[in-house]
This record gives C-alpha cells, structure tokens and sequence, in this order.
C-alpha cells in the first residue's frame, strides 16, 4: 500500500466507527470490563493477562482481588505469597514485579493506582502498554492501546500485511491516527480493535466472514500476500525444556513452608544438571533464596 493510502486508512474515522459498532455486540463479557472494577483490578488483569488466556486468567483473578483487594493489602505480605498465588499463570517474575508495584503504590501514592501515564511508567514492572492500558480502561484517558492483537488488525487491515513487524514506537502513532477525539469513544476503539485481533482477526485463522471491517482490509484487498518480514523465532517446546524444569522447582518450593534441601530439588527429574542450571535461573531472578547448604525457598519466606 503506498504511503498517502495508508495516511488515508489511518486517518479514516470509519474504520474505528465500525470496529466500535460490533464491539458493542461482539465484546467478551470479562470481568475487568464491569462498571466499578476498579483501577487495582485493571493493573492486576492486564499483568496476568501477558503472555496467558483469558480462561486461565479469570479464576486466579478473581482468587487474587479476594485476598489482596488493594495494594496495601498485597504490599503487607512477603514476596513468597505472592509466587505462591500466581501457581501456574507462568512467567511467575510477574508476581515478583506486581508485589514491587503494589509496595510503590501503597507507600508513594496513598494506595490509589496512579492515573497518569507518566506516574505509571515510573512503577516497577510496569510498561508502555500496561500504563496507557490502565490510564484507558481504569481512567477512561485518551491513549493508544497497542498490543500484540492491536498491531496485527493494523498490519492487516491498514499497511496490507499478514503479520506485525517487531514492535516500534510508530505503533502508537498508528493506533492513536485510528482514535477518535471524543474519550469515550476512544477507550470503546482501543478495546474493540484489541477485542476484533482477539477472537476475528487471529494469527493462524482470521475470520474474514466475521470481519467488521473486511471491506475496507487492505490485506484482504491484495490478495492475501504472505508475510516476507524477518523471521520470528520460535519459543522452544515445553516439554522437557528449561522452563518446564523451573517449573517443577517452584512447584516444590510453593508447597514447602520450609527451605527444601538441594538434593531433593536435584531429584525431581532425570536430568540432574539441567534442574541444577534452571534452580540457579530462579535465584538469579529472586524467585527463589538459598543455597546448597541451607536449602531453597520462595522469596522472603
């Protein structure tokens, strides 16, 4: 698509008009999109959310706010719990950065999750799309929402490729050209183009014949091409990998009050060098404390 087509697609306020009209029939009914959920919940959600399903989100979610229903509450617990919470969400250094988050929360802005994008950027753990997610969906703030389902219905639909290429600030430009200026109708466009990448416009299969926006797609409109960007790498498989071995010490550790000896750590697969390199991983990112002598614990037990 040539550079004054594309300046005209994002500049096209029927595109995100039309993105908002099946948004309010299509949209998931999820829990952090209740009136009144609260900007805590917000920030929760869309840190469990990285790189995790909905399905698997809810229910820990929900878990969380019950035990830890401000900041405050999350901060006056060790470290250890929170790792111990998360369970199998994965990637469990979130729990570690949600917990700082919290504690610079509830120690530097009275308890209340910031509304400002800036203020949020400062937080630990916490990003670009994490703060102008949380300003957008807890404050109703006008801000681009860019994720990895928002880049690829704008690579698509708008620039004419298959897939996203790697992520670059350009991406808010382009999101933020696909925005209305009334605020409201803003956060409805960031959540319905997220929504549409979600469950239309997926990566293996898009829903074409379900697309609000198919006609003006300019993917579409080329015929499909292939994506002939840089390669991705893969992430490895699971099974038997590093992170299936982190995965079977931390599980051992959550169940234990008390330091578990390296040995029995050493012992939980047949490969006893490999649990050796993935417990050393685990100290070196604070998820777990200890040493050969003493033993092994989650962090601040």
């Amino acid at each position: 698509m040539a550079d004054a087509a594309v300046v005209r697609a994002l500049g096209d306020p029927a595109l995100g008009s039309a993105v908002a009209d099946w948004f309010a029939d299509a949209a998931r009914d999820l829990p952090w999109r209740a009136e009144g959920f609260g900007a805590w919940g917000v920030l929760v959600s869309e840190i469990m959310l990285q790189q995790t399903q909905v399905d698997r989100v809810i229910p820990r979610l929900a878990a969380w706010l019950e035990r830890w229903p401000t900041p405050a509450d999350l901060a006056a617990s060790p470290p250890s719990e929170a790792v111990r919470m998360w369970d199998r969400l994965g990637y469990p250094r979130r729990a570690l950065r949600l917990h700082a988050c919290a504690t610079a929360i509830a120690e530097e802005h009275g308890n209340v999750v910031p509304d400002d994008v800036d203020a949020l950027l400062a937080l630990p753990g916490i990003g670009d799309y994490t703060a102008r997610a949380v300003a957008v969906f807890a404050y109703r703030q006008r801000h681009p929402v860019v994720d990895t389902n928002t880049r690829r219905v704008i690579a698509r639909a708008v620039l004419g490729h298959a897939e996203a290429a790697p992520p670059h600030r350009r991406d808010l430009v382009d999101m933020t050209a696909l925005l209305p200026e009334d605020v409201a109708a803003s956060t409805v466009v960031n959540a319905g183009v997220m929504e549409l990448g979600a469950i239309v416009c997926t990566a293996r299969s898009p829903r074409c014949d379900a697309c609000p926006i198919a006609a003006r797609c300019a993917w579409r409109a080329a015929g499909y091409p292939a994506y002939d960007g840089p390669v991705r790498q893969r992430q490895a498989r699971f099974e038997g990998s590093d992170r299936q071995a982190r995965g079977r010490i931390l599980a051992e550790l959550r169940r234990s009050e008390v330091p578990v000896p390296a040995a029995e750590l050493l012992a939980l697969a047949p490969d006893a060098a490999q649990l050796e390199r993935a417990l050393d991983g685990l100290v070196a990112d604070g998820l777990a404390t200890g040493d050969p002598d003493s033993g092994y614990a989650l962090p601040g037990s």
